[in-house]
């Protein structure tokens, strides 16, 4: 089988609506990274089983496993973006599935052995690789098949991401019970069935990767319309202002998501203590998953139609006021009221993600937009530690100084809201740059700005009927769906 990315190139009568299923079954899989608490109790009683023992491992430290991996994740994907534009995006999902599910593996021998160096190895530091290279490896070929929708094309793989946990969450939680005894919880062996499982899925994404033909134009897209624009190679790119003002925007705005996302469950229990349980604290946070979900393929479709710094201007000034309403919902006592605002963050967290990919290629071209999406992901590194950082040291602060569990995260909303006045500053200093220096010899296509006219395409129009097609959707809609209802179902409680 070659992997070669000369040899995955469509030929006549490919339909390009295949590919981003193939890109869904990779970020499906990587997204259970979101759900990684649900190992944190079961982790801590390896040795008591029913309750921490002397010797078993800490909150505090598997914890940590999510901070490596997140960190790992921006290095990752700045490391090897350049290889993953080279090598081709299924000779990088390939990479990836190895990466991810094969850290499990590792992962799960330090449960059995209980040596946690070997899970932050695992899970951590080659799944992190794992997610760097699967996040990644569909962008740019998702964006050369739909050159006019490219804030849709990206909201629907990277929507899998974010959807991960439904999947993840509740699978994990239904292995960890099969597998339970008296004298396990049951982690390891889930570890290995997940593992496998995610390898499976995601190397059958990666073999469903295909590059588009030269010349591709889908239905109503003519090149001859627009004027040719010479993009910017990679090594000019990230030396541009208008990347460093990206990767602001970027980190600030998923430093107030992530802030917030990561102190949910425990933030509206203290918040409306003795009202909302901990069951209805976990509905919480998978309604929240919900509402990631549909902000990053809502909110990228529509910045295909009024413009990706409208888009960005649009989440940091409604995220500034929600931010800032959070505190009076909590002084009025409306669990409703709070969850809602929290809901409509995340989509625009979500929707931040989503759309940055669509905003490079606007700015940079497309020759070159994996490897220059991958060094601008390093703003996540750096968001992941910041954002829970903040929060938890700024509550903390607040509590030793005599505030109640309830009134900590008031000045907390303040300072994340102070994040999103710099991105929505940087955001409108964003302009597209001159290409000023020359790119390596017949690295740099030319790149077609988006014309619509009445041409056909050449090859793979999407109302073409095949049962491959039905059967490649059914693969990734199912799974979710059953996500989507066990989620709803504890959701639920929080309104009762």
């Amino acid at each position: 089988m070659r992997l070669d990315r000369d040899a995955i190139v469509a030929g006549p009568g490919f339909n390009r609506w295949l590919v981003p299923p193939a890109a869904l079954a990779v970020h499906l899989s990587i997204g259970q990274a979101y759900a990684y608490s649900v190992f944190k109790l079961p982790l801590t009683r390896l040795l008591g089983v029913t309750a921490p023992a002397p010797g078993d491992w800490s909150q505090t430290q598997i914890a940590l496993v999510f901070t490596v991996f997140i960190v790992v994740l921006g290095l990752s994907a700045a490391l090897f973006g350049r290889w993953v534009e080279t090598a081709g995006p299924r000779k990088a999902g390939l990479a990836a599935a190895c990466c991810w599910g094969g850290g499990y593996l590792v992962a799960a021998l330090g449960v059995a052995t209980h040596r946690l160096w070997l899970v932050y190895l695992g899970n951590g530091l080659i799944g992190g690789c794992g997610l760097g290279l699967g996040y990644i490896s569909p962008v740019s070929t998702l964006l050369k098949w739909f050159p006019d929708r490219r804030g849709l094309a990206t909201g629907m793989a990277i929507m899998g991401f974010g959807g991960g946990a439904l999947i993840g969450a509740p699978l994990a939680d239904l292995l960890m019970r099969r597998f339970a005894g008296p004298a396990s919880p049951g982690v390891w062996q889930t570890f290995v069935a997940m593992g496998l499982l995610y390898f499976v899925a995601m190397a059958c994404g990666a073999l469903g990767y295909r590059l588009p033909p030269p010349g591709y134009r889908p239905p109503g897209f003519s090149a001859g319309a627009g004027r040719a624009w010479p993009g910017v190679h990679v090594s000019e790119a990230w030396r541009t202002p208008s990347f460093g003002f990206l990767w602001i925007v970027l980190c600030a705005n998923v430093s107030a998501g992530i802030g917030l996302l990561e102190q949910a469950s425990p933030m509206i229990q203290e918040v409306f203590k003795g009202r909302v349980t901990a069951s209805a604290a976990a509905g919480f946070v998978g309604l929240l998953s919900l509402f990631n979900i549909a902000g990053r393929i809502g909110w990228a479709s529509l910045s295909d139609r009024i413009g990706r710094r409208v888009t960005y201007g649009l989440f940091f000034s409604c995220g500034i006021v929600l931010y800032a309403a959070l505190p009076f919902a909590s002084r009025a006592g409306s669990v409703t009221l709070f969850v809602a605002i929290v809901c409509l963050i995340l989509t625009m967290y979500g929707g931040g993600f989503a759309t940055i990919p669509a905003y490079l290629a606007d700015l940079f071209g497309t020759q070159f937009v994996g490897a220059i999406h991958g060094r601008l992901l390093t703003a996540w590194s750096v968001a992941g530690v910041l954002g829970p950082l903040l929060v938890n040291v700024i509550r903390q602060a607040r509590i030793d100084a005599g505030a109640a569990p309830a009134d900590a995260y008031n000045t907390t909303m303040w300072v994340l809201g102070g994040l999103l006045v710099a991105g929505f500053v940087c955001n409108l200093l964003v302009r597209r740059p001159e290409r000023t220096g020359r790119p390596d010899p017949g690295e740099l296509a030319v790149t077609i700005e988006p014309a619509v006219t009445g041409e056909p395409a050449p090859a793979g129009a999407p109302g073409r009927r095949q049962p491959i097609l039905a059967l490649a959707w059914a693969l990734v809609a199912l799974p979710f769906l059953w996500g989507v209802l066990q989620t709803l179902g504890k959701a639920s409680l929080l309104f009762r």
